[in-house]
């Protein structure tokens, strides 16, 4: 199982919030950004790069 840092459900409002604003007309994009933007505060949570955090989620995921 991959542990993730925990985000608030204070900041999860928020970054979809400015998803939202940045892409008003397009659902899918707002989707692919929100996702993003979560990993990379759930990297910074961690001390971790995106990248970093990325391929700590990926060698979790093959050691399960």
């Amino acid at each position: 199982m991959v542990n993730m840092a925990a985000i608030s459900k204070k900041e999860v409002e928020r970054i979809k919030k400015e998803v939202e604003a940045e892409f008003p007309n397009d659902p899918a994009l707002q989707e692919v950004h929100y996702a993003r933007k979560k990993i990379a505060r759930e990297a910074e949570l961690e001390g971790l790069t995106f990248f970093e955090y990325i391929q700590k989620l990926e060698k979790q995921e093959c050691d399960d």
